[in-house]
């Protein structure tokens, strides 16, 4: 093989679905991996929320946008096909970001050696972007303690799935916000939550009151959406809210309102949103915090699987519908 695929990014997209003329399908020549780079093969390939953020023209923003014209950014897990590093060899797997494309230059920043002998769809699911951003996320930032009341959004997503199975691990109750009666039920029959709450239903105040007779203290917001209001307004005191994500808010031109900041005065609320671009120096440590919970059994995951490159562009959209079940990965 001599050329390789890659999809650029060539437009910032509009409000609303994601469509194919954002991007160029393009062939590239294979490159040799020169003094100090490592050239990888990429197996699978992760879709995340922040893509979003990522395609926007917002240059105040934790990341640069991607350029147009270059490579779409993501994290991918894959193997190193030639190298002139010293930290890695030929047949080393990684994890990193590796962008929109079937082979990686790469320098090696950023670039993860995988510890774990598990499958490369449980690296993306579990170990690569968001088992960090859980981890993080929700004890650093949150700080749980046991018998706390913990809210997640997006709980039966990549993220707050894992949120949730760690905070049941670390003796909380946990209340799942989901968009479906099946999501749901995972989240209760087989991660083990204490409750769920549909967010398409329509008395979503009587059922957070009924699934948090003792108020909430730890709310970790994903998606954004009217639960958000409600969940603010039965915080306990000195509660924190850890805000990862805003999915509802993502394909919007206009955000929707904020709750009111005056039970965050009332109730001494910390209210901090987090990036992990911020801590990808702190990945080995997280990865020492995850890794044991993962393999003691106490994380359990679904992913969605898309075929071929070129079901990452459609794939996006997956996000607003809601049809996608667990973690979605492209396999290259």
């Amino acid at each position: 093989m001599t050329t390789y695929k890659a999809i650029n990014l060539i437009k910032r997209p509009e409000p609303g679905p994601v469509t194919t003329d954002i991007f160029d399908v393009v062939e590239k020549e294979l490159p040799k991996a020169g003094s100090g780079e490592i050239l990888i093969k990429q197996t699978q390939m992760s879709l995340d929320p922040a893509m979003f953020g990522w395609m926007s023209p917002d240059t105040e923003s934790y990341i640069p946008p991607v350029e147009l014209g270059t490579v779409m950014r993501s994290s991918g897990v894959g193997k190193v096909v030639e190298s002139n590093h010293p930290d890695f060899n030929e047949g080393d797997r990684v994890m990193g970001m590796m962008g929109w494309q079937e082979y990686a230059l790469s320098n090696g920043q950023g670039i993860n050696k995988v510890q774990a002998d598990v499958p490369d769809e449980t690296v993306l699911s579990v170990f690569a972007l968001p088992g960090l951003t859980a981890t993080q996320g929700l004890f650093n930032v949150g700080k749980p303690k046991n018998g706390e009341t913990l809210v997640v959004t997006g709980a039966a997503g990549s993220v707050g799935s894992i949120v949730g199975q760690l905070a049941k691990a670390e003796g909380l109750k946990v209340i799942g916000v989901v968009g479906s009666d099946e999501k749901a039920n995972w989240i209760i029959n087989e991660l083990g939550f204490d409750g769920a709450i549909n967010y398409k239903t329509s008395d979503l105040r009587d059922q957070l009151i009924k699934l948090t007779p003792e108020g909430i203290d730890l709310y970790f917001e994903n998606t954004g959406g009217p639960i958000q209001n409600l969940v603010v307004e039965r915080m306990n005191a000195h509660g924190r809210v850890v805000v990862c994500g805003m999915i509802a808010d993502y394909d919007k031109e206009v955000p929707s309102p904020g709750p009111s900041w005056i039970p965050v005065i009332k109730k001494r609320l910390t209210i901090q949103g987090f990036t992990m671009p911020d801590h990808f120096d702190e990945i080995p440590s997280l990865l020492s915090k995850l890794t044991p919970y993962v393999m003691s059994g106490k994380i359990k995951h679904r992913s969605h699987i898309l075929e071929g490159l070129e079901s990452a562009i459609e794939g996006l959209n997956l996000f607003f519908t809601g049809e996608n079940k667990g973690k979605l990965i492209v396999k290259l």
